[in-house]
């Protein structure tokens, strides 16, 4: 891990961040960051296993038994409404030989969790419900033994976000980065219970996550590559306001885009959701990583159920048409990073100041967990369960031998 991952990181340098000058522009992150696995993996360890993610709606899960099924940098999770109308989310790993206890993509509706592997199965509260013959073994607890359980918050406005630390408190709460974002002034002028699921569609692309979050959070290429973006977007007026944790971009409207309702509240939640709300659609917009090199935007549409159709459709398919052609620009920006000749470009301070904002935050993020590895000479994994219920000794025994073959030959710089 140390030996790879050294170059990447300038310690020593300072302790604080670099100021950014308003009148000069500034390095972004160079490319190795867009196309290394091992960057990659840290970032599951360092973001995606630790930070609040917003999922998804509650109204999709509006009744008992009801789940969904996701993919977000190599976590397989479901989300579920139990018996008492709560909303849980679990890793799709049953307890016993790790099968998925979900193997349908998307959504459904069952009365049970059930593996079909072994037949162990489970409430939709995560409990253990029936392990086949185990009820005979001395020792085998069941409540040590249901769903591995991933935190849910469910913010005023009925949005599902998750994190998937496995301390039973997570050290990040939801607040320390998103407090009152659910009551940002701008949500006032909508009821988001009036809103209700019309579609969704993906495109999966050969994309790092992060080029994505860097395009949706400037409008600089805009007028090069936009032509629908005049229509609902003053580009005249458009700014950003930089948050801890999340983005805001917004613009003064014209009197004809007020009067079409084509106007909109835009918002970045780091590391990897953004949502824009409309008097007439909610695009709930995800960049889903799969790879160093390879990602998918995943969009979810609500439709105003008082909007016409023709209303609905004239915003709806507008931010398709531009979202299709922001997966051009990411795949060939992304085709150049690799090639092996683009270190980094420089930034403007004002138009691109939302990407570097993005760029350093996860500079920080990623910055912080390696050091911390680096002190306790082993990789940190936030998302990793606890082994319980028996047996541990001898997991952890078994679980030091694989860890002496992978730092062997990494003893050296880290000075074990």
């Amino acid at each position: 891990m140390a030996t790879s991952m050294m170059h990447y990181f300038r310690f020593g340098s300072s302790k604080e961040s670099t100021p950014v000058a308003k009148d000069k522009p500034v390095r972004a992150l160079p490319a190795s960051w867009y196309t290394s696995p091992e960057m990659y993996e840290l970032e599951r360890r360092a973001i995606f296993s630790k930070r609040w993610l917003l999922i998804t709606h509650s109204s999709r899960v509006k009744n008992t038994g009801d789940w969904l099924r996701f993919e977000i940098a190599g976590f397989d999770f479901i989300i579920t409404r139990d018996r008492q109308g709560g909303i849980n989310a679990f890793h799709n790993v049953c307890r016993h030989r790790a099968y998925p206890v979900i193997e349908q993509e998307g959504s459904g509706n069952a009365k049970i969790l059930a593996c079909r592997y072994h037949g162990w199965s489970y409430g939709l509260n995560g409990k253990m419900a029936k392990a086949p013959g185990y009820q005979d073994l001395d020792g085998f607890d069941k409540e040590q033994n249901g769903l591995f359980r991933i935190h849910v918050k469910v913010d005023i406005n009925g949005f599902i976000w998750v994190n998937m630390d496995a301390k039973k408190t997570p050290e990040v709460s939801w607040e320390e980065h998103f407090a009152n974002v659910d009551k940002q002034d701008r949500y006032k002028a909508y009821d988001f219970d009036n809103y209700d699921l019309s579609h969704t569609y993906e495109l999966d692309g050969h994309y790092n996550w992060k080029i994505l979050a860097d395009n949706f959070n400037e409008c600089y290429h805009c007028p090069t590559t936009h032509a629908d973006i005049p229509e609902f977007l003053n580009l005249e007026s458009f700014d950003s306001d930089l948050k801890d944790g999340h983005i805001q971009h917004h613009c003064v409207s014209t009197p004809e885009q007020l009067a079409k309702g084509l106007y909109t509240a835009s918002t970045y939640y780091f590391p990897a959701t953004a949502m824009v709300v409309s008097p007439h659609f909610i695009m709930v917009q995800k960049f889903v990583p799969k790879g160093p090199k390879s990602s998918t935007m995943s969009y979810e549409i609500y439709r105003n159920r008082n909007s016409t159709e023709a209303d609905f459709r004239l915003i709806s398919d507008m931010y398709e048409r531009v979202m299709r052609e922001d997966k051009v620009l990411c795949t060939n920006a992304q085709r150049n990073l690799e090639r092996g000749v683009f270190v980094n470009g420089q930034l403007h301070p004002k138009y691109e100041k939302a990407p570097l904002f993005f760029q350093e935050t996860c500079r920080e993020v990623v910055t912080e967990h390696y050091k911390r590895e680096l002190e306790e000479a082993r990789e940190i994994a936030p998302a990793r369960q606890n082994v319980v219920g028996g047996g541990e000794d001898v997991s952890a025994s078994d679980e030091g031998i694989c860890a002496g073959l992978a730092c062997g030959s990494q003893r050296e710089v880290l000075a074990w």
